[in-house]
């Protein structure tokens, strides 16, 4: 496959698992095309025009020639300068590698980490915030995350693979979204009665998270106890980052009894507590390692070679033949 191809079978992947729904979608890009025909001069020159066909901010090809063909992928769910390292090591003692693939945001994709939250009140909604609430209560958050990447040091590890000649690109949000409607279609199917232990139970019925749990790094429950009931569960992996602690309470009024995400900041946990909703961490590593794991086996179907590194475990859910 080409770079480019990669690219947008990505973007593909996580529009048709997008919470938003498809319509929804094109219907952000359609405006995305109305704000470009609004601009002009350097506002014009300087606008990224991926963002046209691309509603994942936080996905792109960071370096290398879209035209180059990959056979193999170095993946792994931070990659910067030292797994870029690692990269050009392997090169140099023979193993082929043809594209570095972060799942974490690097580059112009960590400096518009902001510009992907908006999906989280959408999902809100699906769970019963009215649309005008999770939008409010959103906003807030949305800009302290911006702020929180304006100082970072965003090009460091995509000038490391411009020097190494490294092609480098980065999957964020498709990847969550894939995870996200993974893991909510299986807990939608086990419908009501679940106790807090038998979603723990349930997420590691997935190699994923049976690997974490080896490494002390597995599903836990962080507010609640085992003998709770779930009540109606919402994942929450998906929407780039964290979510605001005004919307716990919302979750919890519209009937919400069990948040399973891959993390919490204690501020949140606090306002779950306080909310009575249940909160389940599945694990971060693991949990992005399912949503890679999704979208890479799209990859070996076309035989690309996937070699896992930096807290990625990789599953193939291929059929062997």
């Amino acid at each position: 496959m080409k770079l480019e191809e990669i690219y947008e079978l990505a973007i593909n992947v996580g529009i048709k698992a997008d919470p938003r729904g498809k319509k929804a979608v094109e219907a952000l890009l359609r405006k995305e095309r109305q704000a470009l025909d609004k601009l002009s001069g350097q506002d014009k020159e300087d606008y990224d025009s991926d963002r046209l066909a691309n509603p994942f901010a936080d996905t792109r090809m960071l370096a290398g020639d879209p035209k180059t063909e990959v056979g193999s992928i170095l993946a792994g769910v931070d990659m910067e300068t030292q797994e870029l390292l690692l990269a050009d090591r392997l090169r140099e003692r023979g193993r082929k590698i043809d594209l570095v693939l972060s799942h974490h945001p690097e580059g112009k994709s960590l400096a518009a980490l902001a510009d992907v939250m908006g999906v989280q009140a959408d999902i809100w909604h699906a769970k019963g915030v009215p649309i005008n609430i999770g939008e409010a209560v959103l906003e807030g958050r949305q800009a302290e995350v911006m702020r929180s990447v304006l100082p970072l040091n965003h090009q460091r590890s995509v000038d490391a693979a411009r020097l190494l000649d490294l092609p480098f690109m980065c999957v964020h949000t498709p990847c969550d979204n894939l995870v996200n409607a993974f893991l909510q279609k299986h807990f939608d199917r086990k419908g009501a009665g679940l106790t807090l232990e038998d979603v723990v139970k349930e997420l590691k019925s997935f190699p994923e998270y049976r690997c974490a749990a080896r490494e002390n790094a597995g599903p836990a429950i962080v507010v609640g106890n085992d003998k709770r009931r779930a009540g109606k569960i919402m994942v929450d992996m998906t929407g780039g980052t964290g979510g605001p602690k005004e919307a716990i309470p919302k979750l919890a009024d519209a009937g919400v009894g069990t948040l399973v995400g891959m993390h919490i900041s204690e501020k949140n946990r606090e306002e779950a507590e306080k909310s009575s909703l249940n909160v389940v961490i599945a694990g971060h590593d693991a949990s992005d390692s399912i949503g890679m794991n999704l979208f890479l086996d799209e990859l070996e179907k076309k035989g690309v070679e996937i070699i896992p590194c930096s807290g990625f475990i990789r599953v193939s859910r291929m059929k062997k033949k």
